[in-house]
């Protein structure tokens, strides 16, 4: 049980903390087990005709023959969202490999298995997927690669490979390509970037960093709508770019080893609902029942994210506690332990019907938007300006936590609601304020996030980690002290540039 008399009393800053919910770890739940997972950080170039590479300082690698079959579903589902999954048959050997899209690269995944289809392990990571039919065989490419491992045996860097590769249809050539590669090994970007202008010095070009399979499977692209495109198409292209990036990052959640991939989805689901919020003069209820849906989803993936930003500053902050950090260690097990609980659920959630059921309901919703005979989107853009606005204004000069939360939800409605208007064309006023509004979000959304993190460090302390909760607190104190200091900036500099961009 929790010592008071051990913890320094709260911050004295606006007059709420935040309350942690506990939720019952899901039994039974399943284990995907993976042969490995590792991080691609490469750089694609085209190579010209008869390209030799140049001298690297480091040793041949052995040639390597394999062929790989490229899967997807009828709708190309994976593809489009810059996807992978392969089959890869080297030296009678067969795995299957998944590749997802990451900020520094793609993860890969890899499976043993056969021609039967991929194993039940990779197939649960594409469960939203799969909803759209059976994976089918889209090209099989044969690959020869050869190349020069950059670096010393005690320090790899990069490997430097030339992939010629045979599009295949049965036994038979249907033509090929040459790529270039750099992978990183044991090196950083830099060396990335300095191998790049090696080979681009050779004669070697930019290319667009796609896998090899697109050279062979057309997706249509999603450009963004022009100056002349309709408020619905608009809205569409807007909504389409969110229904993507859900699609894209539900795997990489599932596989739980990037908290990048749980952050990127629920922003999706957050934006969208901010399109049906701002929309909702021009659509009526149209988007009602989507956003109803994805405020249950939105549910499950709320605590999990906060506790992912709670633990990744509370990790920080323990490193500097010297002899403490011991004990700091005790409390970030305990909510480690509370995340993992949240997790399960969030799981459980995405394995369930309604989940599946809400995908449907927003690609029928994107495709039936209703015929719209609107001005256009600066309109809604204004509304929200005009809520900001209200909202600031009436804020006491000391405001309450809370009171300072839901200034951050209005920044977020928005920004969300200006970044629509700017769909199709952006003036330079409104990308300014569009940056002020992210500069507020952060600096309002950094004091909510130390508000949070005090709540949860007294929660859970003892009385052996009294010190460390002690010091840990202090921290948040001083952080939202901080941010009180800068929001009122941050929020002038808002509605100025609001001002100027929607007048």
């Amino acid at each position: 049980m929790l010592i008071a008399a051990t913890l320094p009393a709260v911050c004295g800053l606006g007059r709420a903390a935040a309350t942690g919910q506990s939720r019952i770890r899901r039994s039974g739940a399943p284990t995907i087990e993976i042969v490995q997972t590792s991080i691609e950080r490469e750089l694609k170039l085209e190579p010209p005709e008869g390209f030799v590479l140049p001298p690297l300082d480091g040793d041949p690698l052995e040639t390597r023959l394999f062929t790989s079959t490229y899967h997807d579903t009828p709708t190309r589902s994976l593809a489009r969202s810059g996807i992978t999954l392969r089959r890869r048959v080297e030296h009678g050997l067969s795995n299957w490999q998944l590749k997802l899209p990451r900020d520094e690269g793609r993860a890969e995944i890899e499976a043993a298995g056969g021609p039967a289809g991929p194993p039940d392990e990779l197939r649960r990571l594409l469960a939203a997927h799969l909803r759209h039919g059976h994976l089918e065989a889209l090209a099989t490419l044969r690959t020869r690669r050869s190349g020069v491992r950059v670096g010393s045996v005690a320090h790899p860097v990069a490997d430097v490979t030339v992939d010629a590769v045979d599009i295949l249809d049965g036994m038979k050539s249907l033509g090929g390509f040459v790529e270039l590669e750099i992978e990183l090994v044991d090196g950083e970007l830099a060396d990335l970037e300095k191998l790049g202008r090696v080979l681009r010095k050779a004669g070697a070009k930019r290319s667009d960093g796609k896998a090899k399979v697109m050279r062979v499977l057309k997706v249509p692209d999603d450009p963004a709508p022009d100056g002349g495109a309709t408020t619905r198409e608009r809205i569409r292209h807007l909504l389409e770019a969110q229904l993507r990036e859900l699609r894209r990052h539900d795997p990489g959640m599932r596989l739980g080893d990037e908290p990048k991939d749980l952050h990127r989805f629920r922003v999706a689901t957050r934006r969208t609902r901010a399109i049906v919020r701002a929309t909702r003069p021009l659509l009526g209820d149209a988007l009602a029942p989507l956003s109803a849906e994805l405020k249950w989803l939105a549910g499950m993936l709320g605590p999990v994210r906060d506790y992912d930003v709670l633990l990744t500053s509370l990790r920080r902050d323990v490193q500097g506690l010297g002899k403490d950090a011991q004990a700091g260690d005790s409390l970030v097990a305990a909510l480690e332990e509370e995340r993992a609980r949240l997790y399960d659920a969030l799981l459980a959630a995405l394995d369930d019907e309604r989940y599946f059921a809400l995908l449907d309901a927003f690609e029928a919703a994107v495709a039936s938007l209703p015929d719209l005979d609107a001005p256009g989107l600066r309109p809604l853009a204004a509304n929200e300006l005009r809520d900001l606005a209200k909202a600031a204004h009436a804020l006491p000069p000391d405001p309450p936590d809370e009171d300072l939360h839901k200034l951050r939800i209005g920044a977020k409605r928005a920004r969300y609601a200006a970044e629509l208007a700017a769909v199709g064309g952006s003036s330079k006023k409104l990308a300014k304020y569009i940056d002020a509004l992210t500069t507020l979000q952060d600096v309002v959304g950094e004091h909510q996030d130390a508000v949070v993190a005090e709540s949860h460090v007294r929660r859970v302390a003892t009385s052996d980690a009294g010190l460390a909760a002690g010091r840990l607190i202090e921290r948040q104190c001083e952080i939202r002290r901080e941010r009180r200091r800068a929001y009122p900036d941050a929020i002038a500099a808002a509605l100025e540039r609001g001002r100027k961009a929607l007048r």
